[in-house]
């Protein structure tokens, strides 16, 4: 159904709910809130009703300005954000790329990215791996890929992702430890090279938007660690006193959180990569890794963030995951 400009606005004037410009217009939810985002764009004022008595962050003017309130504390490359009202989040992290390693988790990563269009993916941390330029010394004769052959394998599993992405314009890459090693090495042992072309890691990848912390509206952070532990994550929303999303400790959970504020999240992502990878035998000693294979879905709706959704892998080798109750092959 096409639907003009001047249409939608008087609709919308006159109803001022996203649900009920659709239902009357016969318009889907979620292409009223991006028509709406695109008119505000241009200058026309849409505001959201609220009842009496409910908080105004649903309104999407108050939730740029509570984001922007964020982002104003520090350098925009250390921390993002971006005001949501409905949409998906895709998150993972710990994917440890390694040379001619294809995990299912990636896969059904690609294959959620076309399936649910999230308007933002976050590369949670760790996705280069530096094994030989690691602080730790090398383990008997274990061979190691290059710099460079980890380099590519990187550049080829985001570039899949940035082909099946809808929204090229919201790639972020919050970084993780493994992560900073490239520029660790690199300070430490060639220090005269500060500022040149490829002496950073954002260097190898222009599309993905670096920073230390994602947020989405006021109260979702997007990070890749901080407590430590397996209850991590009820451990950094209680001392957040936000949702928090991490990777870091290769585990997934969704723990909540109810206090007299409400109720929050703490999410663990899980890793990407697969536990029983090359990047892990040697130094756990090829023993039992307690570690999820996954990845984590986040869809806000009425500005807040809903229950956060786990995808984990559920049979590596034959390429299966599980998913809202069914397995599913990928």
């Amino acid at each position: 159904m096409n639907v003009s400009d001047e249409v939608f606005i008087a609709t919308w004037s006159e109803l001022q709910s996203p649900q009920a410009v659709a239902d009357q217009l016969g318009l889907d939810v979620r292409g009223v809130y991006r028509r709406r985002n695109f008119l505000q764009s241009k200058g026309f004022v849409l505001p959201t009703k609220t009842k009496t008595g409910q908080k105004t962050v649903y309104d999407k003017e108050s939730l740029e300005e509570a984001v922007a309130k964020r982002l104003g504390k520090v350098r925009h490359s250390v921390r993002r954000g971006i005001a949501m009202e409905k949409g998906r989040v895709l998150v993972f992290s710990d994917a440890h790329f390694y040379p001619d390693d294809e995990t299912t988790a990636f896969r059904a990563f690609i294959e959620c990215i076309k399936e649910f269009k999230p308007e933002v993916i976050v590369c949670n941390g760790d996705a280069f791996d530096g094994a030989s330029i690691s602080r730790h010394p090398r383990i008997g004769w274990d061979s190691k890929p290059t710099v460079k052959q980890e380099l590519d394998a990187v550049t080829y599993h985001l570039g899949e992702m940035e082909k099946a992405s809808t929204f090229k314009s919201n790639l972020i890459w919050t970084l993780g430890n493994h992560d900073a090693r490239f520029e660790t090495f690199l300070a430490a042992n060639a220090p005269q090279y500060e500022g040149v072309q490829g002496f950073t890691l954002k260097d190898f990848f222009p599309h993905w938007q670096p920073c230390w912390s994602f947020w989405v509206n006021d109260d979702t952070v997007i990070k890749h660690r901080w407590k430590g532990g397996f209850g991590a994550g009820r451990a950094n929303t209680l001392n957040a006193g936000v949702n928090m999303v991490t990777g870091h400790t290769h585990n997934m959970a969704v723990q909540p959180l109810t206090d007299y504020k409400g109720t929050r999240y703490g999410v663990q992502t899980g890793m990407l990569s697969n536990p029983d990878g090359d990047q892990f035998v040697d130094y756990t000693e090829d023993g039992v890794k307690d570690w999820r294979s996954g990845f984590v879905m986040l869809t806000f709706d009425r500005g807040q963030l809903l229950m956060p959704e786990l995808i984990q892998v559920w049979d590596e080798e034959k390429g299966e995951v599980q998913f809202r109750g069914k397995i599913w092959a990928v």
